[in-house]
């Protein structure tokens, strides 16, 4: 029930498409007896996405997540084995295009590549299936697959799990799937804005991992806090970062966590 309930609440609770709305109702409001109301409503909206779209709010939201888990040092000894979290690729739009098409988050399958280089002896697993909330015959997993044999990782290093909608199966269902046992060190990788909530998962399954966060959103130098940074920029980090929060608020309420806000 968690799964469908968090799709459809986000339809709704999405910043842009919230304020877009309360600002429409607050404009249909001032032609009715409710004028006063409606005029206070479409205020509210016009300045609160003036506030979110054009000032750095977002990267005041994001960065605190983004930087919560630091890379591991490059010294790190031979892991077991890799685990990326899905979520990188459009499988649906790669299947009506014919190639793989990725959103922001491809670096967790570049990563994947490159730490199975690195460590040639480590499994490499990715795990994510469909997380449609009315399309589940389309997996990422398939998708995943094809784009790491062409980059040349032999197929005997991979493993799969295929059916996860979201992030607190990936970790249940890669747990069962790996049994990981007392000693093994397994690598999480994921985006830097999803490491977080990712590890406390984790953690609360007592699967022990050591992040690996990517594909970072902010810079985390001085560029972040430009005012000359245009809007249609900012509007993906204030989504991202509002989703986040509310996702580890909403992991902590259904004890999918054991914190609001995990930390190493």
């Amino acid at each position: 029930m968690f799964f469908p309930v968090s799709k459809i609440f986000w339809l709704v609770a999405e910043p842009l498409t919230f304020l877009i709305l309360l600002t429409v109702v607050g404009v249909v409001l001032m032609f009715t007896r409710f004028g006063r109301a409606g005029r206070a409503l479409a205020a509210m909206g016009a300045f609160a996405m003036a506030l979110l779209f054009l000032t750095p709010v977002g990267v005041a939201l994001l960065l605190p997540i983004e930087d919560r888990f630091p890379p591991p040092p490059a010294d790190l000894p031979a892991p077991t084995g890799i685990i990326v979290l899905g979520g990188a690729l459009n499988q649906s739009r790669s299947v009506a295009r014919g190639q793989a098409i990725f959103g922001g988050d491809g670096e967790r399958l570049i990563a994947g590549i490159d730490l199975a280089k690195r460590y040639p002896s480590a499994r490499l697993v990715f795990t994510g299936g469909s997380g449609n909330l009315v399309e589940q015959t389309i997996v990422e997993s398939t998708g995943v697959k094809k784009f790491w044999v062409d980059m040349g990782v032999p197929p005997d290093r991979m493993e799969f799990e295929s059916h996860s909608r979201n992030t607190w199966e990936n970790a249940l269902f890669t747990r069962d799937l790996l049994r990981p046992k007392p000693g093994e060190t397994w690598l999480l990788v994921t985006s830097a804005w999803h490491m977080p909530r990712s590890m406390g998962i984790f953690r609360r399954l007592g699967f022990d991992v050591i992040a690996y966060p990517v594909a970072y959103r902010t810079s985390g130098d001085s560029s972040d806090w430009s005012f000359l940074r245009p809007a249609f920029e900012r509007v993906p980090l204030v989504v991202l970062a509002f989703r986040e929060w509310i996702g580890l608020l909403a992991y902590r309420l259904t004890g999918r966590t054991d914190q609001l806000f995990p930390a190493p």
